[in-house]
């Protein structure tokens, strides 16, 4: 066992040694005109809009689940900051925005290690702003991707094989649907297929995912046994919101790539369609007798966010708001029908993102100007009703083979022990509530791990 648990630090050192002596592979890129220094100020800022969604994501999923998880279903977004940053760098980057390979994928050599990645523009994907400034404006998209599937598989995954799994979904699902859809030669690009800012590679993509994870894993016992599941602290919920809902102006207005009036109308559609999503959610709760909770207008907010983004820069500020109210009650729906099925998706992933980004998807081809539906032309709605079918299958399928490569290396779902203990203490050592020892809890003299409560606490405090 400890031989296996070396791999990772030695395949730390291996990098190492390939950033410091591998002979470079770029080809010469096409440059584009000359940087724009608003364009580039701004993209900037975007990039560090979207990396605060990541930290955004783990109070979200943190503040839902029980309170043994909470450390661990943030760790599990936090960590893919580090993970992510350096496959993108070593070749992620390369396979979804590399010298076109048949429209499916990147050449994994074009931009290997970031190589030829700098201060020069690129006439076909960066044309105002340095190519490193698109690059790691991409990366955070990529970041974030991964760490939305969590949610589905909480409270039962093994941190080791997850960080396997982020590997392999970011190498062989994000980037071929990245490159697909963003790249000047992608297949679904060149038919006409509109994603402003990541419906459909990131929501759609997580969401089928997600999907495939859960019915993957299994349930969790207390699934099984129809226990209540309280969430740990609401608080976090709201904060990680909050977050979210700023950064994604990053998301959506950065998709813009540039400064201008693009930028400008898909910050507004973000804005209006989330707030209209948020209260369609607690109202039509309302209408249905529950009573309006703050984990519904969080959860509305985030839907709205996540219908919005394929849509952002196409649609006017009016449909924005037709888009939020449908994907909130259809993503309200879907979770009504998960929560009496057997399905055990923890934190309802693929309502809210997967069934949420093919609002979005239908709803951009209905709406988007000029070539919608709306627009009298039926073209671009019949691609997205085609491209809807070949992302879901493709994210869906892909991901379960994943899966089952991952769990043949490492099991994927820890044992019952573990799961009952909580992930804090069986995979970290830690818990929400205090500090604990690598080895084992700290015992408190009757045979319990101090701090660690067999009830979710109203509030959880962070010490």
């Amino acid at each position: 066992m400890k031989r296996a648990s070396a791999i990772p630090f030695l395949a730390m050192v291996l990098l190492c040694f390939v950033a410091l002596f591998a002979k470079g592979w770029a080809a010469p890129q096409p440059v584009g005109g000359a940087s724009n220094p608003g364009d580039i100020a701004w993209m900037l800022t975007a990039a560090g809009l979207v990396l605060l969604m990541t930290p955004g994501l783990s109070f979200f999923y943190g503040g839902m689940v029980s309170f043994k998880n909470v450390v661990s279903t943030m760790l599990q977004s936090l960590i893919a900051l580090g993970i992510i940053s350096l496959v993108w760098v070593v070749v992620g980057f390369s396979l979804a925005f590399g010298d076109d390979i048949g429209g499916v994928i990147g050449n994994p050599l074009t931009f290997m290690m970031f190589d030829g990645v700098g201060e020069a523009t690129h006439a076909k994907l960066s044309p105002s702003i340095p190519l490193l400034v698109f690059a790691m404006f991409q990366l955070k998209f990529a970041i974030i991707t991964p760490a939305l599937i969590t949610g589905s598989f909480a409270e039962r995954v093994r941190f080791s094989a997850y960080l396997l799994f982020m590997v392999l979904f970011s190498l062989f699902i994000y980037a071929p649907l990245a490159h697909w859809t963003w790249h000047p030669d992608g297949i679904l690009h060149k038919l006409g297929v509109l994603d402003f800012a990541g419906g459909t590679v990131v929501h759609m993509s997580a969401g089928f995912a997600a999907l495939a994870g859960a019915i993957f894993l299994g349930r969790r016992h207390s699934h099984v046994a129809r226990e209540s599941h309280d969430p740990a602290n609401v608080p976090f919920v709201i904060l990680g919101t909050g977050m979210l809902w700023f950064g994604w102006f990053g998301f959506n207005a950065g998709s813009a790539m540039a400064a201008n009036g693009t930028a400008a109308l898909a910050f507004a559609t973000t804005n209006t369609a989330s707030a209209a999503a948020m209260l369609g959610w607690i109202f039509f709760d309302w209408m249905k007798g529950t009573k309006p909770s703050a984990l519904g207008a969080c959860i509305g907010a985030v839907v709205g966010l996540v219908a919005i983004t394929p849509a952002a820069g196409y649609v006017t500020i009016r449909e924005s708001i037709v888009i939020g109210l449908v994907a909130s009650v259809v993503s309200n729906l879907a979770v009504h029908w998960k929560s009496k099925s057997t399905l055990d998706d923890t934190l309802d992933v693929f309502p809210c993102h997967g069934v949420g980004g093919m609002v979005g998807m239908v709803m951009t081809g209905i709406f988007a100007a000029n070539v919608g539906l709306t627009s009298g032309k039926f073209d671009v709605f019949a691609y997205h009703l085609g491209a809807l079918v070949v992302v879901a299958v493709f994210s869906f399928l892909g991901s379960w083979v994943l899966y089952k490569i991952t769990d043949l290396i490492i099991p994927l779902r820890v044992s019952t022990d573990q799961e009952s203990v909580g992930l804090d203490l069986s995979q970290h050592g830690e818990s929400a509530q205090g500090s604990y020892l690598l080895g084992g809890a700290h015992s408190n003299g009757n045979g319990k791990a101090s701090g660690v409560q067999e009830h979710a606490p109203a509030t959880v405090s962070i010490s």
